[in-house]
C-alpha cells in the first residue's frame, strides 16, 4: 500500500503542475512512514516541502495556497498530531466553499495516517474519523485494499472539495498482485463495496477492519454463518443504498471499527441501516468497536483493537434460531 500512495502522489505531480505536498520530513526524508520518498528528488523541494512542525500553520497555508489555484497535499505525521489544526480545518477548509457561495473551492488533501496495530502509544494510533466525519463540508475516506490506495488517492487529489484521506498504518506494508504502472480502476469516492458476498448477516466496514472482518467471515464458515462483508471505503458521502441493500438482503448487521463506540461512525451507521432496514431485520444491528478509553500501551492494544474472537462473539447475539 505504501507504494501505491507514492505511486499516486507521483503521477498526480506529474500530470499536474498545481499539485504541492508539503508536511513535516515529507522532502529529504520521505516522510516518517517514507509514503513521498524520492517526490522531492524528483520534482525538488518547491514542490515537495519539508514544513516546520506546526500542524495549524501547515493547514493554514494550504488554505492560502488552494485560494490561489494549488492543489496541496498535506500530510499529518500521525492521527493525533492532526488536532492542533483543527481550527483551521473546521473553520476554514470545511465552510469556505459554502461561505463564498461555491465560489471557492479549496482542492485540499489531507493525508492522515490513523489506527493502531503498530505496536505505537496515544498521539501515534487514534482513530479520529468521527471527528471528521462530523464536519460538514469535508469528505472523508479510508482505504483498505493496495487498489483502493492508489484509486482513491488520486480521486481526492482531481477533487475540488476538500478531502481527509485517512491512512491505515497497519495496512502499509500490505502486499497484492498490483501493477503500478498500469494500475486498476476502481470506484470512486462515495462508492461502497461488497468484498465477499454472504446471506446470513453482513459486515459493514472499512479502512483496517477490513482484513479482519474477512477473516472473521472466514471463521464464521465453521459456525454455519455465511457472512457478507462491505467496505465503506468512503465515510462522507456514504453509500447508504449499498449498505441498505446487503442488510434487506441479509436481515442481520455488525458494524465494525477501531474508533471508540460512543459518537463513533458505527452508532450513526446503525441508526441509518434501522432506520431505512427496520422491517427487515431480525435482530438489533450490533457494534464491534475500541473501547471507549484513551489508547493503551502496546501490550493491551490486541484486546482493546476489534478482533476475530469479539466479531464473532457478536455474531453469535444476532438472535439465531435454534
Amino acid at each position: 500500500m505504501a507504494q501505491a500512495l507514492t505511486r499516486a502522489m507521483r503521477d498526480a505531480m506529474a500530470e499536474d503542475p498545481t499539485v504541492h505536498v508539503m508536511g513535516e520530513d515529507v522532502g529529504t526524508l520521505g516522510g516518517v512512514f517514507r509514503i513521498t520518498d524520492g517526490l522531492a528528488k524528483e520534482f525538488g523541494e518547491e514542490r515537495c516541502t519539508d514544513t516546520p512542525l506546526a500542524e495549524a500553520g501547515i493547514l493554514g497555508a494550504a488554505v492560502g495556497m488552494a485560494m490561489y489555484g494549488l492543489r496541496p497535499v498535506v500530510e499529518m505525521q500521525f492521527d493525533a498530531f492532526a488536532y492542533p489544526a483543527f481550527e483551521q480545518l473546521i473553520s476554514h477548509v470545511a465552510k469556505m466553499r459554502n461561505r463564498t457561495r461555491g465560489a471557492m473551492p479549496l482542492p485540499i488533501t489531507i493525508r492522515v495516517p490513523y489506527g493502531g496495530g503498530i505496536g505505537g502509544v496515544e498521539h501515534h494510533c487514534d482513530s479520529s474519523e468521527a471527528y471528521y466525519v462530523a464536519t460538514p463540508g469535508l469528505h472523508v475516506v479510508t482505504p483498505a485494499t493496495v487498489e483502493d490506495a492508489y484509486g482513491l488517492l488520486r480521486a481526492s487529489i482531481a477533487s475540488d472539495d476538500p478531502v481527509v484521506f485517512l491512512e491505515p498504518k497497519r495496512l502499509y506494508w500490505s502486499k497484492a498482485d498490483w501493477r503500478p504502472e498500469a494500475p486498476a480502476a476502481v470506484p470512486g469516492i462515495g462508492k461502497a463495496l461488497v468484498r465477499r458476498t454472504g446471506t446470513s448477516a453482513t459486515l459493514i466496514t472499512y479502512g483496517p477492519s477490513l482484513p479482519v472482518c474477512l477473516e472473521a467471515a472466514e471463521a464464521a464458515r465453521e459456525e454455519g454463518w455465511d457472512l457478507e462483508v462491505v467496505d465503506l471505503r468512503s465515510l462522507v458521502p456514504f453509500d447508504e443504498d449499498t449498505v441498505v441493500e446487503s442488510v434487506r438482503r441479509t436481515g442481520r448487521a455488525v458494524v465494525v471499527h477501531e474508533a471508540g463506540g460512543f459518537g463513533g461512525p458505527g452508532a450513526e451507521i446503525a441508526a441509518r441501516v434501522t432506520e431505512r432496514c427496520f422491517h427487515h431485520l431480525e435482530a438489533p444491528v450490533l457494534r464491534v468497536t475500541g473501547f471507549d478509553i484513551p489508547y493503551p500501551p502496546p501490550m493491551l492494544e490486541k484486546h482493546h483493537l476489534p478482533g476475530v474472537d469479539r466479531i464473532l462473539d457478536t455474531v453469535a447475539r444476532l438472535q439465531w434460531e435454534n
